[in-house]
């Protein structure tokens, strides 16, 4: 009887090795994933500034009745203390200056219901620097044939609804790109070239008007403070 139970014992003894033997290995627990690092904050955008430019104009056209804008004569010249002045704030790099050209008409109702009124125009100017560099050219071109053909007329005139007989026609948006160093911009005229139903005609003569600007804004980067001075020493070491 003792000799059975032995056997019996054995057997199980036996039969529970070879299950823990088939039982698959117990998988070492998984680590905890390790947080990453957040990735480094991106540096703020430059903080720019927009707004209309600093403008000296030496000949006036007028304001605009529609537009309320502000409308400056360009002249011809080669010296630039003579031309538009825009006078520009201290910058960090290049300040973007942009402007609106026009051509110059002088309207005339008689001439519009005779049919003899058409006129094309190319004007040309110059932005230069003070000491005379040419930074860009500016070009507008554009036609008259009606009083629709006006971008609007300027107010202050002797003629019907107290307005001026000159006008400004056409718009081309100028955009120029002004370096650090430079702090001023002045605007001349080089050429026009008018073609009419009695021929062409290029005007070149000095101080004469050729074209007419308006809407000049800037946007730009301030230029960063200069580094404040250190105090300067107020007491002096006393004599013994």
């Amino acid at each position: 009887m003792k000799r059975g139970l032995m056997v019996l014992l054995v057997a199980l003894l036996a039969a529970g090795t070879a299950v823990a033997q088939t039982r698959p290995p117990k998988r070492p627990a998984a680590k905890p994933a390790t947080k990453t690092a957040k990735p480094a904050p991106r540096p703020a955008p430059p903080h720019r500034v927009a707004g209309p430019a600093n403008v000296a104009c030496p000949q006036v056209l007028g304001t605009g009745v529609g537009s309320k804008l502000q409308f400056c004569d360009v002249v011809t010249g080669r010296n630039p203390a003579e031309g538009v002045i825009i006078r520009l704030p201290p910058h960090k790099g290049p300040l973007t200056l942009t402007l609106d050209l026009h051509n110059r008409h002088t309207y005339s109702e008689e001439m519009v219901k005779a049919g003899k009124a058409y006129a094309n125009y190319t004007a040309t100017i110059g932005a230069l620097t003070p000491d005379g560099r040419l930074l860009a050219r500016g070009i507008v071109r554009s036609e008259f044939r009606a009083g629709r053909d006006l971008l609007d007329r300027i107010g202050g005139g002797a003629g019907p609804r107290g307005v001026k007989a000159i006008a400004p026609v056409g718009t081309e948006r100028i955009s120029i790109d002004v370096p650090e160093e430079v702090n001023e911009v002045s605007l001349l005229g080089e050429k026009l070239t008018v073609l009419t139903l009695n021929g062409t005609e290029t005007f070149t003569a000095a101080q004469r008007p050729i074209a007419a600007v308006s809407n000049i804004n800037i946007d730009y980067e301030p230029a960063p403070k200069p580094p404040a001075k250190p105090a300067a020493k107020t007491a002096a070491k006393k004599k013994k």
